[in-house]
C-alpha cells in the first residue's frame, strides 16, 4: 500500500513545461533585481559609515556579499533553466519532425502498396505497346493514296525543268540592252599651223 505519492503524476507536455520553466524565470529575474538594489542598498550603508561606524560598514559589505552570492547561485539557475528551455525546444522540433517522416513514410507506403514492379513493368509495356500503335496509325494515314507512287527524285527533276524554264523565259522575253556608242566627232579635228612646225 502507498501512503505517498499514490496517485501518478499526469506526464508534462513540452509546452507546459517550456511556459513554466519561462515562469520560473521571470520570478529569478525579479528576485536577481530585487537583491541587486539591496546590494546597492548596502553598499551605499558601508560608504555612508566608512568612516563614522566600522563595524556597522563592515556588516553592510558581509550582508552585501551575501546577496552577491544568491545572485551568483540565481544567475546559474537561470542559464541551466534557460539551457533547459532550448532543449526542450529542440526535442519538441525533434519530436515533430519525426512526426511529420513518420507520416510522409506512411503515406508512401500506401501508395506503394498497390504496386509492384511487375505491375510496373506490365504498365510501362503497354504504354509502349500504344505509343508503337500511334505510330503506326500515323503513317497509315499519312501514307501516299492506293495507285499515287511517287518518287522523290523524279519531283525533284521536274522541279529543276521548270525552274530551268522560268527562267529560260525570262531571259528570252527581256528586253534587249540600249546600244549606247562612245560620241565619236563626226569631223576632223583642224591642224594648227603652229603644231605642224
Amino acid at each position: 500500500m502507498q501512503l505517498f505519492f499514490s496517485r501518478q503524476k499526469p506526464k508534462a507536455d513540452a509546452k507546459s513545461a517550456i511556459v513554466r520553466l519561462r515562469e520560473t524565470l521571470d520570478m529569478l529575474g525579479k528576485r536577481e533585481s530585487h537583491l541587486q538594489s539591496k546590494i546597492d542598498a548596502e553598499l551605499k550603508n558601508a560608504k555612508s559609515n566608512a568612516a563614522t561606524n566600522k563595524r556597522a560598514a563592515l556588516m553592510a559589505l558581509k550582508r552585501k556579499k551575501q546577496y552577491e552570492n544568491q545572485i551568483e547561485k540565481i544567475s546559474g539557475a537561470r542559464i541551466t533553466i534557460e539551457a533547459q528551455v532550448m532543449a526542450i525546444e529542440n526535442a519538441n522540433v525533434n519530436l515533430e519532425t519525426i512526426k511529420a517522416m513518420e507520416k510522409g513514410a506512411e503515406a508512401m507506403k500506401a501508395i506503394h502498396n498497390n504496386m509492384d514492379m511487375n505491375k510496373v513493368d506490365d504498365t510501362m509495356d503497354s504504354i509502349r505497346e500504344q505509343i508503337d500503335l500511334a505510330d503506326e496509325i500515323s503513317n497509315a494515314i499519312s501514307a501516299p493514296m492506293i495507285g499515287i507512287d511517287l518518287d522523290d527524285d523524279e519531283l525533284t527533276a521536274e522541279l529543276e525543268e521548270l525552274e530551268q524554264e522560268v527562267l529560260d523565259s525570262q531571259l528570252l522575253g527581256a528586253d534587249a540592252p540600249p546600244v549606247t556608242v562612245p560620241n565619236v566627232p563626226t569631223t576632223e579635228p583642224e591642224l594648227r599651223a603652229t603644231m605642224a612646225l
